[in-house]
């Protein structure tokens, strides 16, 4: 079979022949029709990722149908099409992940091959309105944003009367908040620092946006809301961190919850205590998320026929041009693979 393999850090990925790998009893074989890039994927790549172990096939998200099946499955049919929760070993403690958990794609070998055989119980059915490409673009930043919104935040799934502040649209577990909430009947803010990326999501729902390279963006979006008590928003979910963080806390209301998953500008600073026990608000970090979340994720992507954002779709042998364009920070939603059926 065909796959994208990393064999050595800060080098570009190689198209490599590889064996396909044989089912055990409790698993099952995926003829892969599409894979989707996360950052991870280009962290892995610059050896910023703990727990390092090369040669890998890359990749964490997946989709495809079902060629073969172990001896112990009898959930799962094949030609059947499937999506891959790359969440394995979560533990049995919902809150909070076991020591042997870890995340397809390194150093397991992950997606972006033409098979991967993995045990059945992270394999769910396709929600029947998406496409391959479309399936694929779910699983991680999915599972991610479901956690920070649902969990976390404790955002009420229908219905909901809550404001929500989304900051750095774009990124595909910002849009998946984005798509989720808006889904749920909250009323969605963003920030981002391209105006043309503001514009999209209200596109796809947002109420409006600002443009947190502004340095009044804080002012302008509590301008933009009504001011007052009534701008301010009950949760908050963040991907930055750094130093802007600290603005979170005054865009919060009173018993706001400000979920963060990333901390692409660094550390935070300068934050007031006051103003986090005064105004008793709950500050959270999580990532990824257990199995049922997985599932229930799914649940609600299906009930509400939600349809991912898809940047592009570039083939297989493409994978290197692909990790560059996400590097860069370009793209509006997920960067996907195309893998040819045989």
């Amino acid at each position: 079979m065909k796959a994208i393999q990393l064999s050595e850090t800060h080098q570009p990925v190689q198209l490599i022949d590889a064996p396909i790998p044989s089912p055990g009893p409790d698993d099952v074989l995926i003829q892969l029709r599409a894979a989707a890039l996360n950052h991870r994927d280009v962290f892995v790549q610059q050896g910023l990722y703990p727990g390092m172990k090369l040669p890998t096939i890359l990749g964490s998200d997946g989709a495809g149908v079902i060629t073969e099946t172990g001896s112990a499955v009898d959930t799962l049919q094949i030609g059947q099409e499937v999506i891959i929760n790359p969440a394995l070993n979560w533990g049995d403690n919902p809150r909070f992940y076991g020591s042997d958990f870890r995340i397809l794609g390194m150093p397991e070998n992950g997606t972006f091959a033409e098979y991967l055989a993995i045990p059945a119980r992270y394999v769910h059915a396709k929600p029947a309105h998406l496409r391959f490409e479309q399936a694929a673009a779910i699983p991680l930043v999915g599972l991610t944003a479901w956690r920070a919104l649902m969990t976390r935040a404790r955002l009420t799934q229908h219905q909901s009367t809550e404001r929500v502040l989304i900051t750095g649209i774009g990124g595909g577990a910002a849009l998946s908040a984005l798509q989720f909430a808006v889904a749920a009947g909250a009323e969605v803010w963003v920030t981002s620092g391209d105006d043309e990326k503001i514009q999209r999501a209200i596109e796809l729902g947002a109420k409006g946006g600002v443009n947190y390279r502004q340095a009044d963006w804080l002012k302008q979006l509590m301008t933009q809301t009504g001011g007052g008590r009534a701008g301010y928003f009950d949760v908050i979910i963040d991907s930055a961190g750094g130093p802007g963080f600290a603005k979170l806390t005054d865009a919060a209301a009173s018993g706001g919850r400000i979920v963060f998953y990333g901390g692409t500008t660094g550390n935070i600073t300068d934050l007031v205590p006051p103003k986090v026990f005064f105004k008793q608000l709950d500050i959270m970090g999580t990532t990824m998320g257990n199995e049922q979340e997985f599932a229930d994720m799914l649940a609600f992507v299906s009930q509400h026929k939600i349809v991912p954002v898809v940047d592009s779709v570039m083939p297989l042998d493409e994978t290197e041009q692909a990790l560059r364009r996400m590097d860069e920070g370009k793209q509006f939603g997920k960067i996907v693979l195309s893998i040819a059926a045989n």
